[in-house]
């Protein structure tokens, strides 16, 4: 007797969605080693002496890759429960993003390297070894970048006003000079940016004392404020990490919850 059509996709959606079951699991690892063979593919690709010897089998592995994701992409909204809630998630635009690029290459050959984002794809581990602490932690750094992100924009163009008077400083300083470097404003302000972050590319120097004095001054200048962004985020972190539940238990799951979590690792409900 045939299986009714909905047990057919439950079990389908089993070993696509969830990795508790022996089949689930395996097709997860078996997927991270596809999208592992798809980058190494795209990395051989850009080197011409393997590209050539290899030309053959890499295209018939890329042919193999790009038929498993396809199939994939489309059993996952086959089985879906709310198929258009899959495709618009985060998952299934990268899903998508992933399984795009060979056909688009056709019309435009560089797009075929958009295949890196299959690594996205990866963060599926998470859910293979049940690594909820990590993702706990993940959630505190992301509430924290977007919580910072006013003081963050507020210091960036602090930023840019300053490297901008300092390389037209230096435009004033070094454009006399018959051997100088810097002539034009956006060369000097690009110098600027380079030095305060201590880069330090070598391809632009000034050759006046006084200019060489001033990029001195621009190094040291640069060490002092490249920590800023870093001990806003670490700031807020903090402030985060350090409020504690009340009773210890989830609202949501009724679970046990370490001091610093601000998610609960069991059900990622936040606290």
């Amino acid at each position: 007797m045939k299986k009714p059509e909905w047990l057919e996709k439950e079990k389908l959606y089993n070993i696509l969605f969830e990795s508790d079951t022996p089949s689930g699991r395996a097709f997860d690892i078996i997927l991270m080693v596809m999208i592992s063979l798809s980058i190494l593919i795209s990395f051989i690709e850009t080197i011409p002496s393997l590209a050539h010897t290899f030309k053959f089998a890499l295209e018939i592995l890329e042919y193999v890759v790009t038929i498993f994701f396809t199939v994939e992409y489309i059993a996952r909204i086959y089985c879906s429960p709310r198929p258009k809630d899959y495709v618009l998630s985060f998952f299934g635009i990268i899903d998508l993003m992933a399984t795009l690029p060979p056909y688009l290459s056709y019309f435009l050959p560089n797009a075929r390297y958009m295949l890196m984002l299959r690594t996205f794809r990866f963060i599926r581990i998470f859910r293979i070894f049940k690594l909820f602490s990590l993702i706990n932690e993940g959630y505190v750094l992301m509430y924290s970048l977007r919580k910072s992100l006013n003081k963050i924009a507020v210091y960036f163009l602090f930023v840019l006003i300053l490297v901008t008077c300092l390389g037209t400083l230096m435009y004033m300083v070094e454009s006399g000079h018959p051997e100088t470097k810097f002539t034009d404003l956006a060369t000097s302000v690009y110098w600027a940016i380079v030095t305060m972050t201590t880069v330090g590319y070598g391809d632009i120097t000034p050759v006046t004392p006084i200019g060489r004095l001033l990029s001195a001054f621009v190094m040291l200048l640069g060490y002092t404020i490249i920590a800023v962004p870093t001990g806003i985020v670490t700031a807020t972190i903090i402030d985060e990490t350090q409020e504690k539940p009340k009773d210890g238990r989830c609202p949501r799951c009724g679970e046990n919850i370490r001091d610093n979590d601000r998610y609960c690792s069991h059900c990622g409900e936040k606290l």
